[in-house]
């Protein structure tokens, strides 16, 4: 069931499902606010959930609308982009050679055949991305299941427009955003930790934070150095 609240300027998106826990987003890219209640909750007990979190939510909404956006890509010669963290600048070449893409030292070469498009470098250079992320995530895996004694049946790479990364506890599966390759290193493994953690407790309540404090006791640091990072025009809070 889907419904909304309203509460002066604020209208608040309300779905009913088969759920144990309320769980409150405050999406990007504008701050659009949403509630997903157990089925048989009452509207008026939302309504009084949402004004005791308003002063949060007016919080997590002007974050949003502060944080630095990235300017739109044209994927042309000596355009910035990012790295690991690290700002390189894109070179084009055109040959007829096979299409790929390069890093060579603080250049990304991107080979394409005479006349491509932007939309396709746009795509060899996201392919690319999504490629050094699934290099990178398999030993963070290899060192911090054994660490927190859990185990990812599955995980994914894949592009997300509103969460760095996600987990679904039941399934045993992780996915982690492909713009993920474009920050530091420390911030993917706080993500790859983050959602190992949510296999020993889904929610993001006292438990989760006292795991999070036990075994990486800087990641409230590392969550804030990924989130005053430029994003993408989507952007997303984690």
């Amino acid at each position: 069931m889907e419904t909304r609240l309203e509460l002066g300027d604020l209208t608040i998106d309300v779905t009913l499902k088969d759920i144990k826990n309320v769980h409150l987003s405050v999406l990007p890219p504008e701050g659009r606010v949403r509630i997903a209640a157990p089925r048989r909750t009452s509207l008026e007990t939302l309504r009084i959930f949402a004004i005791g979190k308003l002063g949060w939510i007016r919080k997590q909404q002007a974050k949003l609308r502060e944080q630095e956006r990235e300017t739109p890509r044209d994927y042309v010669d000596r355009e910035s982009h990012y790295v690991w963290g690290r700002r390189v600048l894109l070179e084009v070449e055109e040959s007829d050679e096979p299409p790929g893409v390069e890093l060579k030292h603080r250049r990304l070469v991107v080979r394409v055949r005479p006349g491509t498009e932007a939309g396709r470098r746009q795509a060899l250079v996201e392919g690319w991305y999504r490629e050094q992320l699934k290099e990178a995530v398999p030993p963070l895996l290899a060192r911090w299941q054994p660490v927190l004694g859990v185990r990812a049946e599955r995980w994914f790479v894949q592009r997300m427009k509103t969460r760095w990364g996600s987990c679904n506890h039941r399934a045993r599966t992780i996915r982690l955003n492909t713009e993920l390759a474009k920050k530091p290193v420390e911030c993917l493994e706080y993500i790859v930790v983050h959602e190992l953690v949510h296999l020993l407790e889904p929610t993001h309540n006292a438990r989760f934070i006292a795991w999070m404090d036990r075994f990486m006791p800087r990641w409230q640091h590392h969550r804030q150095v990924l989130n005053r990072l430029p994003v993408r025009q989507e952007t997303w809070i984690y």
